[in-house]
């Protein structure tokens, strides 16, 4: 708990530093950004860093460098809009390659420059194991995408959907004499780009590129993600954050119903104070989502221990979820990672409980002494040493009733015989509260 609260009061200090970067040089000035990695929303927390920077930086001119094989739609989609709304001039310079995602990202630039042997294209929608997506609705909107992005500066649409649709079919013959066909994804190389009009110019690096430009003589910035960006980017890959979720549910169930351990509960909250940094340093987390999780995971730990018919336990289950789900950018994959995360921690806790049976916090409510006679206990008074002494009815005993011993009354029950009252009669038998008696024959 401490762990978490130290991590929310902390997350604040941690953006703000991973937001830092080269300070900004005033007046024109090119600005270089990279795009060498998978197409994700940390990519896209990156990129919306960088442009800020360099419209404060009041740059003349940015340089995307390009060389990814794609990543998501969704995010790809998103840099799309953020590139196109840039009130900079951009040129997206592929450097090696632009593939699937990285094809669309290029396009919406106002320039394309490849370098030699690069390419671009092959943007058929594929699920995570690489296998190509046949949903018609999805193949449709890429395919829109792509050649709205192509058409921004005159470029040929049908190129552009033939680099994701395999039915699609393009002649290309006059050009670079060959033709697209059905049952093909279009790529590129550097060459052909150039003869289709899909590249404006073929350099080999950077500089060359601000010469064309004719921006030689400008500052050059180049802005790279921040160690916080770098790790938040990996934590926010639904594969880690799912691990993260295990993890921190888990390491908090053992440590709230089996205590003592203490190792558990510190990695549990690390696992979760790691997951809302990546996503807060990426830019979806916000404070809320933080205070949301800390007061869930507070109402649960009162629920314990104040049962309040389960209304805290149900209130601080939905507000855990709300803060984890609230914190990613995308809710439903978070939703789907928070389940397969429940389900799999319930399971190492069992595993773990059942190894541990004398330690859960459920055995402060369960009696576990037995009170025997060994140990000095005894259920009832022990009424042995009357066995052998006489008394009288004082009631029939039909078979039960009372007889005198003495000066004491005692209830008492025959072996099922009936005796009179006014009869003598003598303790056969003591055990427990039973005490069994017979009648004295007269002589």
């Amino acid at each position: 708990m401490f762990v978490l609260m130290l991590a929310a009061g902390l997350l604040p200090s941690l953006g703000s530093v991973a937001a830092e970067s080269k300070p900004a040089k005033s007046g024109p000035a090119v600005v270089v950004i990279p795009v060498k990695q998978s197409i994700e929303s940390g990519l896209q927390s990156f990129l919306e860093r960088a442009f800020a920077e360099a419209k404060e930086a009041r740059a003349e001119h940015i340089i995307l460098v390009v060389n990814t094989l794609g990543g998501e739609v969704e995010s790809a989609d998103k840099i799309g809009d953020l590139i196109r709304s840039s009130t900079i001039p951009t040129t997206a310079f592929i450097e090696g390659r632009a593939m699937s995602a990285g094809t669309y990202i290029a396009l919406n630039a106002n320039q394309i420059v490849m370098q030699p042997a690069s390419v671009i294209g092959a943007a058929a929608v594929v699920d995570g194991s690489g296998k190509m997506i046949e949903n018609a609705k999805v193949k449709s909107f890429w395919v829109e995408r792509m050649v709205a992005a192509a058409e921004l500066n005159g470029r040929n649409k049908d190129i552009a959907a033939a680099m994701v649709d395999p039915d699609a079919v393009v002649d290309l013959t006059e050009q670079i004499g060959k033709n697209k066909t059905a049952g093909q994804i279009l790529s590129l190389t550097a060459e052909d780009a150039l003869k289709v009009g899909y590249s404006e110019q073929t350099l080999a690096s950077v500089d060359e590129v601000v010469k064309w430009l004719q921006l030689d003589g400008r500052d050059i910035i180049q802005i790279d993600p921040t160690p916080a960006e770098v790790a938040a980017r990996w934590i926010v890959n639904s594969y880690v954050k799912t691990i993260l979720l295990i993890v921190g549910i888990a390491g908090i169930l053992i440590e709230l119903l089996l205590p003592g351990f203490g190792v558990p509960g510190i990695v549990g909250g690390l696992a979760f104070a790691l997951y809302f940094f990546g996503h807060y340093v990426a830019g979806f987390a916000g404070l809320e989502s933080i205070v949301l999780f800390v007061l869930g995971l507070a109402l649960i730990i009162i629920e314990l221990f104040v049962p309040s018919f389960g209304i805290l336990g149900i209130i601080g289950g939905v507000s855990l979820i709300a803060g984890v789900i609230f914190a990613a950018n995308n809710p439903l994959s978070a939703f789907i990672s928070l389940v397969v995360a429940i389900v799999i921690a319930i399971i190492i806790v069992v595993l773990i409980a059942r190894t541990n049976k004398g330690r859960g916090v459920w055995n402060k409510f369960i009696l576990k002494e037995k009170l025997t006679t060994e140990e000095g206990y005894v259920s009832a008074e022990e009424k042995t040493s009357l066995v052998g002494m006489k008394g009288k009815a004082i009631t029939k005993l039909r078979p039960a009733g009372t007889i005198v011993i003495g000066d004491d009354r005692y209830d008492v029950v025959t072996s099922g015989e009936f005796i009179d009252i006014g009869k003598e009669v003598v303790v056969t038998k003591a055990e427990g509260t039973w005490i069994i008696v017979k009648e004295v024959p007269a002589d």
